[in-house]
């Protein structure tokens, strides 16, 4: 028998509506103004099990697997719109509402903070506060990948291809593909025990489509709608926290630059941890969310 995969102690799991009739599975928990966590690849909602604990002594901690992700519905990428970070983000915007909160803080790490990134643009009446951990946006993060210092980011052009070869080949070992990103991003490995890396690639494993076109969205329709925003000149309104790795000194660019142009209101962190920060350095990400929430 599976096992059940690890839940998050002392919050409720729901099911609750995204948008397009998509459903989110969704945990939840604590008191106080909302706020919405958001997950990484290749990761659930399980990755926040240390950081929700901590905010939800004071806030209503909310943290949704993704649309494609764990247990949230997975729909087939009928067109490109389906996995674009706009789709992605109004399921966060509909769900919230479903639990009764119009307006909230919201964290993303990874696929995650590109959700959130979009979520903010699109609602900036909606959101109030944004966190991002360890990317920039889709839109700079091609620009950024040049020559040999992009195969850091091989993931990235393999999934990009049009539908049929990435998934077979991702299929085809899904456990040494999934599991390689745990083992190479993260700095201190222990921080991802055997159950919760169990959960991650049984989850990843039974969602290599949904995968994979997540990530095709953002070689495709997620660029062209940040190529729109940065045209029109548009910006967060609201306070941006960013933290993340060194990626500007590896890559050749100044990573606060690049958020400053999109976040006036910006406060921008560099970590020691590695790519897995909240389940690396949970208290050092809580604190960040908190000091966050404050401004």
């Amino acid at each position: 028998m599976t096992p059940a995969p690890p839940a998050l102690p002392g919050f409720d799991h729901l099911r609750v509506p995204g948008a397009e009739g998509v459903e989110l599975s969704v945990a939840t928990g604590g008191s106080g103004t909302p706020v919405v966590l958001l997950h990484g690849f290749p990761q659930t909602h399980l990755m926040w099990r240390h950081v929700a604990p901590l905010l939800a002594a004071g806030h209503t901690v909310i943290c949704p697997d993704l649309r494609g992700y764990g247990a949230s519905d997975k729909p087939a990428a009928a067109d490109p719109d389906v996995y674009a970070k706009r789709t992605m983000a109004a399921d966060i915007v509909s769900a919230a509402a479903a639990l009764g909160h119009d307006r909230f803080a919201l964290v993303g790490h990874d696929r995650g903070a590109l959700v959130a990134f979009r979520a903010g643009l699109d609602h900036p009446e909606t959101v109030t506060h944004l966190g991002v951990l360890d990317v920039v946006p889709t839109l700079d993060m091609w620009n950024v990948l040049q020559g040999v210092s992009a195969a850091v980011g091989y993931h990235l052009f393999l999934m990009a291809q049009p539908p049929g070869l990435p998934e077979t080949m991702i299929a085809s070992s899904a456990g040494a593909f999934f599991g390689s990103f745990l083992d190479a991003w993260a700095r201190d490995r222990a921080a991802i025990p055997d159950p919760v890396r169990s959960a991650y690639l049984r989850a990843s494993a039974a969602a290599v489509p949904s995968i994979v076109a997540d990530y095709r969205a953002s070689a495709g329709v997620d660029v062209d709608h940040d190529q729109a925003d940065l045209d029109a000149g548009s910006q967060l309104a609201m306070p941006v926290t960013v933290v993340q790795q060194d990626w500007g000194a590896r890559l050749g660019y100044d990573a606060a630059q690049v958020w400053q142009a999109w976040a006036p209101d910006l406060d921008h962190r560099l970590t020691g941890a590695g790519h897995f920060m909240a389940e690396e350095a949970p208290e050092e990400i809580a604190e960040a969310i908190r000091e966050l929430l404050a401004r």
